[in-house]
């Protein structure tokens, strides 16, 4: 393990980028692993990641509560099956006290830049526009894929003079009361928020472009009966866990095989026809494609919300945004005071305008010019000692990402075990390779691939660069032993 003293501004063991569950994870491994000297740099003046950026009403995760922890620190006392963003960032606050975390955090510090030096062989990162330079052995991004909102570029849109924002930068001093409010966008973050202001709204208008697979949330309170079992017995809720684990993991058999899941889509249907009763409204929320193209959702109070008198669904896309209104390409104009984005974020190019350069100046611009790509989503052939968390190709869309994050840091810590005070370690092009050719066998005829829709999984070429195309288990064994054929390493 690199063990370096470092200054104010370094060289420290590792730079960590973010202090979400990824960046948080990696710097409790690094403690427990007895190494000390890290720094983690944080834009914003709180910690939590994506749990501190979603605030919209309604905000929550999609996979119980009970698997949303990490594996050694499981929280006792989650009050819901779906745990609510606030009891997650509640959790993450917790974590970063336990294993006094907080003396190695710097807050405010953005991070614009990050050069290799081959000479002395450090990671020259610089922090809010070039003002600091933070000086690392090693580099980890731990910012995860979802951070950077996605706005589409309507036509018009500069000229609309009443209020916009994203769903993740919610504007809570805005009051939607009494407002006309256009949604655009239908996806994980709409469906939540959605129910939540459709009973405030004198008018919601939401724009759809594609209607996503449904499941009912079986989602209830959790009792102060099994809070205590979970203390007295920890044995009782780590069954619970993997009870959970199992049932999330088997919908993995679908996706090359989406005949398994008629089951799901049989239920998804149900609740759709259950809940919804009007012809019109159900044919305009019935997917056509196989379910799993897309993130699959969960929610039981989103169709009841879209048959309220004072909500509209429309399907007819957006022609242009005018002053105070919007206007779909069947000519209508629908006047509205405010337009929320539920957009997603940039995932497939997220990193097309990053200043990150590798060995001999490499731009990631150009070692990804025919589409990003990592080894296991986590090493990138000509950067040494750097290191993605939830990396290309290491999304899920059916379990818990915090599975994947404890896998990859063990990985990194692995790769951090074979260098000494100025080692260095970069994989292979030819494993980069080999993987990733791998990962695009695996996705040939997977739904998301071959389903039938469009989704952030996939690049502008229709290539899956973001889906992990295995079981969470093939991911586990391949990640748990470092080949050190699989690198070039250097000592001293």
């Amino acid at each position: 393990m690199l063990t370096p003293a470092a200054g104010p501004g370094g060289p420290f063991t590792v730079v960590i980028v973010g202090t979400g569950f990824s960046g948080l994870g990696l710097a409790i491994a690094l403690k427990k692993s007895g190494t000390h000297d890290f720094v983690i740099l944080e834009k914003a003046d709180e910690v939590g990641g994506t749990w501190r950026e979603n605030t919209y009403p309604g905000c929550a995760c999609d996979i119980m509560s009970l698997l949303y922890s990490y594996s050694f620190a499981p929280k006792r006392d989650w009050s819901r099956m779906f745990p609510r963003q606030s009891e997650i960032l509640d959790y993450i606050k917790e974590l970063v006290e336990e294993y006094d975390l907080a003396q190695h955090i710097r807050f405010g510090a953005e991070v614009t830049g990050a050069e290799y030096e081959d000479d002395s062989g450090t990671w020259r990162v610089l922090v809010n526009g070039g003002e600091e330079v933070v000086r690392g052995r090693a580099l980890a991004a731990g910012m995860g894929p979802l951070h950077q909102p996605s706005v589409p570029d309507l036509p018009g849109l500069a000229s609309f003079t009443g209020r916009t924002f994203h769903s993740a930068e919610w504007d809570h001093d805005y009051d939607l009361s009494g407002k006309r409010v256009a949604v655009i966008g239908t996806g994980a973050s709409a469906i939540q928020f959605i129910p939540r202001i459709a009973e405030r709204t004198s008018k919601l208008t939401v724009f759809q472009r594609t209607p996503p697979w449904i499941l009912p949330k079986p989602d209830r309170r959790i009792t102060r009966t099994e809070q205590r079992l979970f203390r007295r017995v920890p044995g009782v809720q780590r069954a619970y866990r993997d009870a959970i684990y199992l049932m999330q993991e088997s919908f993995v058999l679908g996706f090359k095989n989406p005949r398994l899941l008629k089951i799901a889509s049989g239920l998804a249907k149900a609740q759709l026809a259950h809940q919804v009763r009007d012809k019109e409204l159900r044919r305009k929320l019935t997917p056509d494609y196989t379910m799993g193209c897309k993130r699959t959702l969960v929610s039981s109070d989103y169709y009841p919300a879209l048959t309220r008198p004072n909500v509209e669904l429309t399907t007819e896309g957006i022609a242009e945004v005018r002053e105070r209104s919007i206007v779909t390409r069947d000519g209508r104009e629908h006047e509205v005071d405010a337009i929320i984005f539920g957009t997603g974020f940039h995932v497939t190019d997220a990193f097309a305008d990053a200043h990150i350069t590798g060995r001999g100046g490499l731009r990631i611009q150009e070692a990804w010019k025919d589409g990003i790509q990592a080894h296991l989503g986590v090493t990138v052939a000509g950067f040494p000692n750097f290191f993605l968390l939830l990396g290309p190709n290491s999304g899920l869309g059916h379990n818990s990402m915090i599975f994947i994050i404890e896998a990859q840091v063990r990985y990194v810590l692995q790769c951090l075990r074979m260098l000494d005070g100025t080692g260095r370690i970069t994989v292979r092009d030819t494993v980069q390779d080999r993987f990733n050719a791998w990962v695009q066998r695996k996705s040939e005829g997977a739904v998301w691939v071959a389903g039938g829709c469009t989704s952030w999984y996939l690049d502008e070429n229709g290539v899956n660069r973001a889906a992990w195309p295995a079981s969470t288990v093939n991911y586990w064994l391949r990640t748990r032993r470092l080949d050190p054929d699989d690198f070039e390493i250097v000592h001293g």
